[in-house]
């Protein structure tokens, strides 16, 4: 059975808490997070942000999105911004409507969504049920998802943007065996975002498509930084190594985290965060410092040993 997040904090917490290495360090109020820049404007972000895939598919009832709106609303309180969804996921984008309808939590995020259909007509329809669904009338980025029909999307996104309805495009995947048809795209179309799958056990965006990214100015949203809960599986019952308190790490999200953040080409991890204790966790790992290349590789030994 896989490990999962909560299973390691479990065991994290019957240890006493100056001994354990996986007892959190919750992100910092007083000091701000790091921010990365978009390269087509300039605008930066938040450099951490949150993934509503699986996590954020629940009943879209009051009682049910109670929990994740203290997630959402924590995020933003300690300097979140980017929250990320998609018409496939399930109920999320009804979900994060609910949440983002209460006060003026709408204009704290920079909201993402995608686009998976084929056709014009079709694409205009699906945006719409987006912006319904998430009860907006302007979405800050919204991607092809994994490369469907791409060239006639882009097209379609951006007469949207020409319409100021949405501020960035930009295409996704999310498997290794998607960037020969990325990098293509990457190379041909104007674009200011992509979403890519990148891990410390998982680095083959490395060699090609973030150097790429770096060269074009485009942005880079990373999912799956903990490779589907795979990292947890492999540090269960592990020590931090020597590294990760040189670059102030007190957990091992952290610790995963701030390896993906120490690429330069990378813009924002999206992470799924349904919990309060999660949300403040992984925040804690867009502190300074970053590890600079050595201890970047320090950080892949350890984890191949594993």
């Amino acid at each position: 059975m896989p490990v999962s997040r909560r299973a390691l904090l479990a065991t994290a917490a019957l240890a006493p808490v100056a001994l354990s290495p996986l007892a959190p360090r919750a992100a910092r109020a007083d000091t701000a997070l790091i921010r990365r820049p978009i390269p087509s404007t300039g605008e930066t972000l938040p450099a951490l942000g949150i993934g509503t895939s699986r996590r954020y598919e629940v009943e879209p009832t009051p009682e049910a999105v109670k929990p994740l709106r203290e997630a959402v609303e924590t995020f933003l309180r300690l300097g979140g911004s980017v929250i990320d969804t998609a018409p496939s996921y399930g109920t999320a984008e009804d979900v994060l409507g609910l949440i983002l309808s209460e006060g003026d939590l709408r204009n704290k995020v920079f909201l993402a969504t995608k686009v998976d259909t084929r056709g014009r007509e079709e694409t205009k329809a699906e945006f719409a049920r987006s912006l319904a669904r998430m009860r907006t009338d302007r979405i800050d980025l919204v991607a092809v998802h994994n490369l469907i029909d791409t060239a006639n999307n882009l097209a379609v996104l951006r007469d949207l943007k020409g319409e100021k309805k949405i501020r960035y495009v930009g295409v996704t995947i999310w498997r290794d065996n998607q960037f020969e048809g990325l990098e293509p795209v990457m190379s041909s179309e104007p674009l200011d975002f992509i979403q890519v799958n990148y891990a410390i056990d998982n680095r083959a965006a490395a060699e090609r498509i973030l150097p790429l990214a770096a060269e074009k100015g485009i942005a880079v949203m990373v999912n799956v930084p903990f490779g589907r809960d795979r990292l947890f599986k492999a540090v269960q019952s592990k020590e931090l190594p020597p590294v990760a308190k040189e670059i102030g790490c007190a957990s091992w999200p952290q610790f995963f985290l701030k390896y993906v953040l120490g690429h330069p080409a990378v813009t924002c991890p999206i992470p799924g965060m349904a919990k309060v204790a999660y949300v403040e966790d992984n925040l804690g790992a867009a502190h300074d410092p970053l590890p600079d290349a050595g201890q970047r590789k320090q950080m892949e030994a350890f984890i191949d040993a594993l």
